[in-house]
């Protein structure tokens, strides 16, 4: 029997069931008692065995072709079947007070008795022994096959935890790599200026300086021809200079008056550096925020008979939360319900909503809203992480709660990359991958 038992409802206090070969009773006291109300259908390929178990806290279940035993202490039913049945084919429920095992023929007929009663105790014990071996084959078989998928997976999980590093230090080299470059050129581009400035003043110092030498040039030949008036008019170099820096001194402008300039920065909602946030999805997400405050229904006929207040999505939300908080999820349920009608744009109403679904059993309505809540939880910012982490999580546990881990473990995965320190939900996350891994309980909706 490839799989002893299958999920069912299940009390409070669940039992301890336990699959295995167990010591036998020692001493006269401790012997056990003959199941002998037990009862069994049949089918042309199927067999079905309906043990009660009697208030047992303990149940131990061992099948082969050929044998049978379920034992609760202190009762105890052996079975050798009429005729070889496939163990691989059958299975074993186990529920409500009650065992049902499952036994597939291996030929289509019926039986006419459901055990042999003629076996001797010599071949009773050979077929026990032959079940417990076959049983304890199957038991290490299983193990080793769980040991490999548990190293396969974290073999597959390192693997990936170093790609998503070799992809982020190529991110952040990228990054350095456009800054230095952009920085560089900036710089370039301030040495091509600062070398144009320069060259710029040394032409108009050069200028200065032959325009002084003509200008000395000239009057020396007009004192050399006597122009002067006969007198000898001496000028030197030095005194045409004196006479172009007090020039020069008098062309100044006077003194600027000094003062203050105030500088302001442009306020910032997110509290992240200009360099490192996403301007536009910040501004897109509030945006929509905006939006979905006005996006109000007032033509609905139930807002007649309601107070202001009570036409108010927000003053909704609030007592919703209130009464979820109480325990009373049905009335927090119509209170969402009515402020979704209101306005279908704020996605905490949908995200609440699915808590409420999730309490109350309603699995796929749960996924509906959650689902809902991430479509409106867009873009992605660090102002909504929080809402959509909490958004994935219900979904998440809704996909648990139907069986399908594989898609509850990739919600509660995104989950825990956008809050990675959250010590619950790295828990949690942990406890699907065991379920998947064959090596722990069904975990309890969150």
């Amino acid at each position: 029997m490839k799989s002893l038992f299958t999920a069912a409802p299940l009390p409070p206090r669940p039992p301890s069931w336990h699959l295995g070969p167990q010591p036998p009773p020692q001493g006269p006291d401790q012997m056990p008692l003959l199941v002998t109300d037990h009862s069994w259908t049949q089918t042309e390929s199927m067999v079905f065995i309906s043990v009660p178990l009697k208030g047992a806290k303990k149940v131990d279940i061992v099948s082969s072709d050929e044998y049978l035993k379920v034992h609760f202490p202190p009762f105890l039913l052996e079975v050798f079947p009429s005729e070889l049945v496939d163990d691989e084919q059958s299975s074993a429920k186990i529920g409500d007070g009650v065992a049902v095992i499952s036994l597939s023929k291996r030929t289509n007929k019926q039986w006419e008795n459901l055990s042999i009663s003629t076996y001797d105790k010599e071949t009773k014990r050979e077929i026990r022994e032959r079940a417990l071996s076959n049983m304890q084959e199957k038991l290490a078989a299983e193990t080793k096959n769980r040991s490999e998928k548990k190293h396969n997976e974290k073999k597959y999980t390192l693997k990936t935890m170093m790609n998503i590093e070799s992809e982020e230090r190529e991110r952040i080299q990228k990054m350095k790599d456009a800054e230095r470059a952009r920085t560089t050129a900036e710089l370039e581009a301030w040495q091509l200026k600062e070398n144009k400035k320069a060259e710029e003043e040394a032409r108009l110092k050069r200028q200065t300086q032959t325009n002084h030498l003509n200008k000395v040039k000239a009057v020396k030949h007009n004192s050399e021809n006597g122009k002067s008036g006969g007198g000898k008019a001496i000028f030197d170099e030095e005194s045409v200079s004196e006479a172009e820096r007090k020039k020069k001194q008098m062309d100044l402008p006077a003194p600027r008056v000094p003062g203050n300039i105030q500088v302001s920065f442009t306020p910032r909602v997110f509290p992240t550096a200009l360099r490192e946030s996403r301007v536009e999805e910040e501004e897109e997400w509030l945006k929509k925020q905006a939006e979905a405050r006005r996006a109000v229904n007032a033509d609905l006929d139930e807002l007649k008979d309601l107070r202001e207040e009570e036409r108010n999505p927000d003053w909704l939300k609030e007592k919703g939360n209130k009464c979820f908080a109480a325990g009373n999820y049905l009335s927090a349920l119509n209170a969402y319900n009515l402020a979704i009608r209101l306005n279908r744009k704020i996605p905490a109403l949908f995200s609440n909503r699915a808590a409420c679904h999730l309490k109350l059993r309603n699995f796929h309505k749960a996924i509906e809203d959650s689902s809902q809540a991430l479509e409106l939880l867009t873009p992605a910012v660090s102002a909504n992480a929080a809402a959509r982490a909490r958004a994935h999580v219900r979904r998440g546990s809704a996909f648990c709660q139907l069986q399908l881990y594989a898609e509850g473990l990739q919600e509660y995965q995104t989950a825990l990359k956008i809050d990675p320190n959250n010590e619950a939900l790295q828990a949690d996350t942990h406890q699907i991958r065991d379920i998947i891994q064959g090596s722990a309980e069904e975990p309890v909706a969150k």
